[in-house]
């Protein structure tokens, strides 16, 4: 269905919640082992998903982020997915944000003691030209450490009286540059689709995750992209695809969200419903440990099905 039908068309449940969190694993916990009560379905679930995630590649993986409509949960989307993957996987997890010129994902993630950008990195790699001199320690200066939620940010251009764009021989080169020191790459793009830089990214990208909230006009936007990029030559579209649809309020148009689902599964190979949660809609710094247990069982999920496209 292209997104001409599907606005012709218009005129799931939520995730449920983690299950490893229940009395099955505290009484394990209390009883140091002793007491290995069998898990349900809940739980299997559960640790098959972390099993997804945690699984070997045989070199790093690039996935992208994209809707050119803003506000389609693309920042809130790759800080969650961040959190998860690095958290899951123990690290080596880094989130880029490839916005022309200033994105937020530097805002919404945690802060830093540098100021430095995207474009700061590109001035300065020269130093990372020696192979077998630069270190990942060297990074320290531009990206910024989430902490307990174990992966990295860079942030994109945030100097008000810079004017110039990345472009697509920019994005290679620092993405060159990731791929030396990370395992999974996490690409947060603009709303430009014939940007250098988008471009860029989506040629590289091993996977596209196309998010888009419950509203018509998101949900729209993220079909049309899918168009044009089929246009443009794009094989196996459909394959390289998953999305994640989000709620942007506690409550949503349910009808409207069957919809985008059923649309979304027809052109990409899975769909993945993210409840409505307070702390990724606020607009400020992302506390990662103060997302809902719904939420995080819902990225574990969303993750997982990425893991396994990968």
């Amino acid at each position: 269905m292209t997104a001409t039908d599907f606005l012709d068309r218009r005129d799931a449940d939520k995730t449920l919640g983690p299950a490893t969190w229940g009395w099955r694993g505290r009484l394990r916990r209390w009883s140091g082992g002793l007491l290995k009560p069998a898990m349900g379905p809940k739980e299997q679930a559960f640790e098959a998903d972390r099993a997804q995630i945690q699984k070997d590649f045989d070199g790093p993986r690039t996935i992208a982020f994209v809707n050119p409509k803003g506000g389609a949960a693309k920042t809130t989307g790759v800080l969650a997915a961040g959190f998860t993957f690095g958290t899951v996987r123990g690290g080596g997890v880094v989130a880029w944000d490839n916005n022309e010129t200033r994105g937020t994902l530097g805002i919404r993630g945690s802060r830093s003691t540098h100021r430095n950008t995207t474009r700061e990195l590109l001035e300065d790699l020269g130093r990372f030209k020696d192979v077998y001199q630069s270190r990942i320690g060297d990074l320290g200066a531009f990206v910024r450490s989430q902490g307990d939620a174990h992966f990295d940010v860079l942030a994109s251009d945030e100097r008000p009286d810079v004017t110039g764009v990345i472009h697509a021989k920019d994005f290679g080169e620092v993405h060159s540059l990731l791929e030396r020191f990370y395992r999974i790459l996490l690409v947060d793009t603009g709303n430009n689709l014939r940007a250098e830089n988008w471009l860029a990214a989506a040629e590289a990208a091993d996977l596209l995750v196309v998010t888009s909230t419950v509203r018509e006009d998101t949900g729209y936007s993220g079909l049309w992209m899918l168009d044009a990029l089929q246009d443009a030559g794009y094989e196996n579209l459909k394959y390289k695809t998953v999305t994640v649809l989000s709620d942007p309020s506690p409550k949503v148009d349910e009808a409207l969200a069957r919809d985008l689902v059923a649309v979304y599964e027809q052109r990409t190979r899975g769909v993945y419903r993210i409840p409505y949660d307070p702390v990724l809609v606020a607009g400020g710094v992302i506390a990662y440990n103060q997302l809902s247990e719904a939420t995080q069982r819902a990225w574990l999920r969303a993750c997982a099905g990425m893991a396994a496209a990968l």
